[in-house]
Protein backbone atom coordinates (compact mmCIF):
# COMPACT_ATOMS: atom_id res chain seq x y z
CA UNK A 1 0.00 0.00 0.00
CA UNK A 2 1.45 3.61 -0.86
CA UNK A 3 1.26 6.45 1.45
CA UNK A 4 -1.50 8.12 -0.33
CA UNK A 5 -3.43 4.58 0.25
CA UNK A 6 -2.76 4.63 4.11
CA UNK A 7 -3.08 7.71 4.84
CA UNK A 8 -6.26 7.49 3.09
CA UNK A 9 -7.34 4.15 4.69
CA UNK A 10 -6.36 5.98 8.07
CA UNK A 11 -8.70 8.53 7.80
CA UNK A 12 -11.69 6.24 6.65
CA UNK A 13 -11.22 4.35 9.92
CA UNK A 14 -11.14 7.12 11.86
CA UNK A 15 -14.48 8.83 10.47
CA UNK A 16 -16.15 5.49 11.27
CA UNK A 17 -14.11 5.29 15.05
CA UNK A 18 -15.43 8.69 15.69
CA UNK A 19 -19.00 8.12 15.79
CA UNK A 20 -18.55 6.35 18.94
CA UNK A 21 -19.19 9.97 20.28
CA UNK A 22 -22.59 10.10 19.31
CA UNK A 23 -24.38 6.31 20.92
CA UNK A 24 -27.21 6.60 23.34
CA UNK A 25 -24.13 4.70 25.66
CA UNK A 26 -20.35 4.60 26.17
CA UNK A 27 -18.50 2.40 23.96
CA UNK A 28 -14.80 2.73 25.55
CA UNK A 29 -15.02 5.32 28.43
CA UNK A 30 -11.35 6.52 29.83
CA UNK A 31 -11.64 4.62 33.17
CA UNK A 32 -11.67 0.93 31.40
CA UNK A 33 -8.45 -0.31 31.29
CA UNK A 34 -6.53 0.57 27.76
CA UNK A 35 -6.42 -3.11 26.64
CA UNK A 36 -9.62 -3.09 27.19
CA UNK A 37 -10.84 0.21 25.66
CA UNK A 38 -8.62 -0.56 22.39
CA UNK A 39 -10.47 -4.48 22.05
CA UNK A 40 -14.06 -2.45 22.62
CA UNK A 41 -13.36 0.21 20.30
CA UNK A 42 -11.97 -2.61 18.00
CA UNK A 43 -15.89 -4.16 18.20
CA UNK A 44 -17.29 -1.54 17.68
CA UNK A 45 -15.41 -0.07 14.34
CA UNK A 46 -16.82 -3.64 13.15
CA UNK A 47 -20.06 -3.14 14.47
CA UNK A 48 -20.55 0.49 12.94
CA UNK A 49 -18.95 0.12 10.07
CA UNK A 50 -21.47 -2.99 9.12
CA UNK A 51 -24.24 -1.06 10.42
CA UNK A 52 -23.19 2.03 7.81
CA UNK A 53 -22.94 -0.72 5.17
CA UNK A 54 -26.41 -1.57 5.35
CA UNK A 55 -27.77 1.66 5.80
CA UNK A 56 -26.06 3.23 2.99
CA UNK A 57 -24.08 5.52 5.58
CA UNK A 58 -20.86 5.26 4.30
CA UNK A 59 -18.62 8.23 3.54
CA UNK A 60 -18.23 9.91 -0.29
CA UNK A 61 -16.18 8.45 -2.67
CA UNK A 62 -16.18 4.48 -1.99
CA UNK A 63 -13.22 4.50 -0.43
CA UNK A 64 -14.43 1.81 1.87
CA UNK A 65 -15.54 -0.29 -1.30
CA UNK A 66 -11.99 0.21 -2.68
CA UNK A 67 -10.38 -1.53 0.60
CA UNK A 68 -12.47 -3.96 0.13
CA UNK A 69 -12.25 -5.20 -3.41
CA UNK A 70 -15.73 -3.74 -4.87
CA UNK A 71 -15.39 -2.55 -7.84
CA UNK A 72 -16.59 0.95 -8.38
CA UNK A 73 -19.62 0.13 -10.56
CA UNK A 74 -21.04 -2.04 -7.86
CA UNK A 75 -19.70 0.07 -4.86
CA UNK A 76 -23.75 1.39 -4.29
CA UNK A 77 -25.21 -2.01 -4.51
CA UNK A 78 -24.87 -3.12 -0.02
CA UNK A 79 -25.57 -6.79 -0.92
CA UNK A 80 -22.38 -6.83 -2.28
CA UNK A 81 -20.45 -5.11 0.01
CA UNK A 82 -22.17 -6.54 3.11
CA UNK A 83 -20.82 -10.20 0.88
CA UNK A 84 -17.83 -8.63 0.29
CA UNK A 85 -16.94 -7.56 3.86
CA UNK A 86 -18.02 -10.92 5.21
CA UNK A 87 -15.57 -12.90 2.91
CA UNK A 88 -12.34 -10.32 4.43
CA UNK A 89 -14.42 -11.10 8.17
CA UNK A 90 -13.44 -14.53 7.46
CA UNK A 91 -9.50 -13.77 6.91
CA UNK A 92 -9.99 -12.65 10.35
CA UNK A 93 -10.70 -16.12 11.57
CA UNK A 94 -8.24 -17.82 9.31
CA UNK A 95 -4.92 -17.79 10.60
CA UNK A 96 -3.31 -19.26 7.71
CA UNK A 97 -4.84 -16.94 5.30
CA UNK A 98 -4.16 -13.21 4.33
CA UNK A 99 -4.74 -10.53 6.15
CA UNK A 100 -7.52 -8.58 5.80
CA UNK A 101 -7.79 -5.82 3.43
CA UNK A 102 -9.84 -3.34 5.43
CA UNK A 103 -8.03 -1.35 8.18
CA UNK A 104 -11.13 -1.75 10.64
CA UNK A 105 -10.93 -5.65 10.37
CA UNK A 106 -6.77 -5.04 11.13
CA UNK A 107 -7.75 -3.80 14.04
CA UNK A 108 -10.09 -6.68 14.99
CA UNK A 109 -7.37 -9.09 14.18
CA UNK A 110 -5.55 -9.00 17.50
CA UNK A 111 -8.54 -8.70 19.70
CA UNK A 112 -10.48 -12.09 17.90
CA UNK A 113 -7.03 -13.44 19.01
CA UNK A 114 -6.27 -12.37 22.08
CA UNK A 115 -9.69 -13.68 23.61
CA UNK A 116 -10.27 -16.60 21.27
CA UNK A 117 -13.34 -15.13 19.41
CA UNK A 118 -15.97 -16.88 17.71
CA UNK A 119 -17.44 -15.68 14.87
CA UNK A 120 -20.79 -16.29 15.15
CA UNK A 121 -21.71 -12.47 16.73
CA UNK A 122 -19.86 -11.13 14.01
CA UNK A 123 -21.67 -12.85 11.62
CA UNK A 124 -25.23 -12.27 12.96
CA UNK A 125 -24.42 -8.47 12.34
CA UNK A 126 -23.66 -8.93 8.99
CA UNK A 127 -27.16 -11.28 8.97
CA UNK A 128 -29.18 -8.25 10.50
CA UNK A 129 -27.31 -5.51 7.67
CA UNK A 130 -28.40 -8.50 5.17
CA UNK A 131 -32.08 -8.96 6.53
CA UNK A 132 -32.03 -5.16 6.37
CA UNK A 133 -32.17 -4.59 2.65
CA UNK A 134 -34.63 -7.62 1.66
CA UNK A 135 -37.03 -7.15 5.48
CA UNK A 136 -39.09 -3.85 5.50
CA UNK A 137 -41.64 -4.48 7.68
CA UNK A 138 -42.37 -6.47 10.71
CA UNK A 139 -45.47 -8.19 11.45
CA UNK A 140 -45.16 -9.30 15.24
CA UNK A 141 -43.02 -8.43 18.07
CA UNK A 142 -41.64 -11.56 18.03
CA UNK A 143 -40.27 -10.93 14.66
CA UNK A 144 -38.62 -8.10 16.19
CA UNK A 145 -37.16 -9.76 18.70
CA UNK A 146 -35.68 -12.13 16.33
CA UNK A 147 -34.39 -9.05 14.22
CA UNK A 148 -33.16 -8.00 17.55
CA UNK A 149 -30.88 -11.07 18.34
CA UNK A 150 -29.04 -10.38 15.24
CA UNK A 151 -28.87 -6.63 14.60
CA UNK A 152 -28.16 -5.88 18.85
CA UNK A 153 -27.39 -8.78 21.07
CA UNK A 154 -24.35 -9.90 19.31
CA UNK A 155 -22.62 -6.95 20.61
CA UNK A 156 -23.26 -7.22 24.27
CA UNK A 157 -22.17 -10.80 24.24
CA UNK A 158 -18.77 -9.56 22.54
CA UNK A 159 -18.40 -7.43 25.43
CA UNK A 160 -18.89 -10.14 27.99
CA UNK A 161 -16.14 -12.10 25.66
CA UNK A 162 -13.86 -9.46 25.17
CA UNK A 163 -13.80 -8.52 29.54
CA UNK A 164 -13.84 -12.08 29.98
CA UNK A 165 -17.27 -12.57 32.26
CA UNK A 166 -19.27 -14.64 29.82
CA UNK A 167 -21.72 -16.75 31.37
CA UNK A 168 -25.19 -18.31 30.70
CA UNK A 169 -26.67 -16.03 33.08
CA UNK A 170 -25.13 -12.67 32.03
CA UNK A 171 -25.38 -13.61 28.33
CA UNK A 172 -29.04 -13.84 28.77
CA UNK A 173 -29.32 -10.46 30.76
CA UNK A 174 -27.20 -9.17 28.58
CA UNK A 175 -29.48 -10.17 25.46
CA UNK A 176 -32.31 -8.08 27.22
CA UNK A 177 -30.58 -5.13 27.43
CA UNK A 178 -29.27 -4.84 24.13
CA UNK A 179 -32.82 -5.53 22.87
CA UNK A 180 -33.96 -2.78 24.74
CA UNK A 181 -31.16 -0.19 23.31
CA UNK A 182 -32.34 -1.32 19.89
CA UNK A 183 -35.73 -1.03 20.64
CA UNK A 184 -35.30 2.78 21.82
CA UNK A 185 -33.06 3.50 19.03
CA UNK A 186 -36.24 2.36 16.60
CA UNK A 187 -37.79 4.77 18.59
CA UNK A 188 -36.62 7.39 18.18
CA UNK A 189 -35.48 7.15 14.55
CA UNK A 190 -39.19 6.00 13.35
CA UNK A 191 -39.31 9.18 10.77
CA UNK A 192 -35.47 8.76 9.45
CA UNK A 193 -36.11 4.58 8.86
CA UNK A 194 -39.63 5.12 7.51
CA UNK A 195 -37.36 8.19 5.06
CA UNK A 196 -35.55 4.76 4.29
CA UNK A 197 -38.38 2.79 3.55
CA UNK A 198 -38.64 0.82 6.79
CA UNK A 199 -40.58 0.37 9.92
CA UNK A 200 -39.63 -1.48 12.99
CA UNK A 201 -43.14 -0.91 14.79
CA UNK A 202 -44.51 -4.04 14.58
CA UNK A 203 -47.91 -4.42 12.18
CA UNK A 204 -49.66 -6.01 14.42
CA UNK A 205 -49.23 -3.19 17.15
CA UNK A 206 -49.75 -0.54 14.60
CA UNK A 207 -52.84 -1.91 13.53
CA UNK A 208 -53.78 -2.30 17.65
CA UNK A 209 -53.54 1.58 18.07
CA UNK A 210 -54.91 2.70 14.60
CA UNK A 211 -51.65 3.84 13.46
CA UNK A 212 -51.43 3.78 9.41
CA UNK A 213 -47.68 4.53 8.05
CA UNK A 214 -49.13 8.12 6.30
CA UNK A 215 -49.30 8.93 10.30
CA UNK A 216 -45.56 8.25 10.75
CA UNK A 217 -44.95 10.64 7.64
CA UNK A 218 -46.58 13.38 9.46
CA UNK A 219 -44.37 16.94 10.80
CA UNK A 220 -45.91 15.56 14.59
CA UNK A 221 -47.37 12.62 15.75
CA UNK A 222 -50.60 12.48 16.45
CA UNK A 223 -52.62 10.81 19.48
CA UNK A 224 -52.41 6.90 18.51
CA UNK A 225 -48.75 7.28 17.44
CA UNK A 226 -47.65 8.93 20.55
CA UNK A 227 -50.02 5.68 22.21
CA UNK A 228 -47.80 3.07 20.15
CA UNK A 229 -44.83 4.78 20.94
CA UNK A 230 -45.26 4.74 24.72
CA UNK A 231 -46.63 1.61 24.35
CA UNK A 232 -43.27 0.41 22.73
CA UNK A 233 -40.94 2.65 25.23
CA UNK A 234 -42.86 0.82 28.22
CA UNK A 235 -41.68 -2.63 26.40
CA UNK A 236 -38.07 -1.31 26.27
CA UNK A 237 -38.02 0.21 29.81
CA UNK A 238 -39.11 -3.29 31.05
CA UNK A 239 -36.49 -5.13 29.07
CA UNK A 240 -34.01 -2.83 30.54
CA UNK A 241 -35.54 -3.82 34.03
CA UNK A 242 -34.98 -7.63 33.87
CA UNK A 243 -31.62 -7.05 32.19
CA UNK A 244 -30.50 -4.76 35.01
CA UNK A 245 -28.99 -7.34 37.27
CA UNK A 246 -26.12 -7.92 35.03
CA UNK A 247 -24.69 -4.82 36.33
CA UNK A 248 -24.92 -6.24 39.93
CA UNK A 249 -23.48 -9.33 39.02
CA UNK A 250 -19.95 -8.02 38.11
CA UNK A 251 -17.05 -5.92 39.68
CA UNK A 252 -15.08 -3.20 39.73
CA UNK A 253 -14.95 -1.15 36.19
CA UNK A 254 -16.79 -3.22 34.22
CA UNK A 255 -19.48 -2.33 36.62
CA UNK A 256 -19.38 0.96 35.86
CA UNK A 257 -19.33 0.32 31.93
CA UNK A 258 -22.56 -1.95 31.94
CA UNK A 259 -24.33 0.41 34.37
CA UNK A 260 -23.46 3.49 31.12
CA UNK A 261 -25.36 0.53 29.26
CA UNK A 262 -28.02 0.45 30.87
CA UNK A 263 -28.52 4.26 31.67
CA UNK A 264 -27.80 5.42 28.34
CA UNK A 265 -31.20 3.51 27.43
CA UNK A 266 -33.22 4.89 30.78
CA UNK A 267 -31.81 8.52 29.86
CA UNK A 268 -33.12 8.01 25.96
CA UNK A 269 -36.84 6.48 27.36
CA UNK A 270 -36.81 9.91 29.59
CA UNK A 271 -36.13 11.83 27.06
CA UNK A 272 -39.16 10.07 24.54
CA UNK A 273 -41.00 10.63 27.62
CA UNK A 274 -40.14 14.35 27.97
CA UNK A 275 -40.87 14.31 24.26
CA UNK A 276 -44.76 13.43 24.88
CA UNK A 277 -43.39 10.68 22.57
CA UNK A 278 -43.52 12.83 19.95
CA UNK A 279 -40.44 11.35 17.94
CA UNK A 280 -41.40 12.52 14.73
CA UNK A 281 -39.72 15.81 14.64
CA UNK A 282 -36.45 14.03 15.16
CA UNK A 283 -35.14 11.57 17.70
CA UNK A 284 -35.29 12.81 21.61
CA UNK A 285 -31.59 12.56 22.86
CA UNK A 286 -31.07 12.65 26.44
CA UNK A 287 -28.37 14.85 27.97
CA UNK A 288 -25.13 14.26 30.08
CA UNK A 289 -26.64 15.36 33.02
CA UNK A 290 -29.76 12.54 32.30
CA UNK A 291 -27.39 10.04 31.68
CA UNK A 292 -25.11 10.49 34.98
CA UNK A 293 -28.66 10.58 36.64
CA UNK A 294 -29.49 7.38 35.50
CA UNK A 295 -26.32 5.81 35.97
CA UNK A 296 -26.15 6.99 39.48
CA UNK A 297 -29.98 5.15 40.00
CA UNK A 298 -28.71 1.82 38.09
CA UNK A 299 -25.60 1.41 40.57
CA UNK A 300 -27.46 1.89 43.71
CA UNK A 301 -30.61 -0.10 42.48
CA UNK A 302 -28.00 -2.99 41.61
CA UNK A 303 -25.52 -2.52 44.34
Amino acid sequence: MTPVAAARAADTERATLDKAAAENFPVAPFFLPRPWRADLMAVYGFARLVDDIGDGDLAPGGADARLLGVADDEAGDRLVLLDAFEADLHRVFDPAGPDPRHPLLRRLLPTVRRHGLAPDPFLGLIAANRQDQLVKRYETYDDLLAYCELSANPVGRLVLAVTGTSTPERVRRSDDICTALQIVEHLQDVAEDLGRDRVYLPATDMKRFHVRETDLAAPSAGASVRALVAFQAERAGELLNAGAPLVGSVHGRLRLLLAGFVAGGRAALHAIAAADYDVLPGPPKPGKVQLLREAGVTLREEG
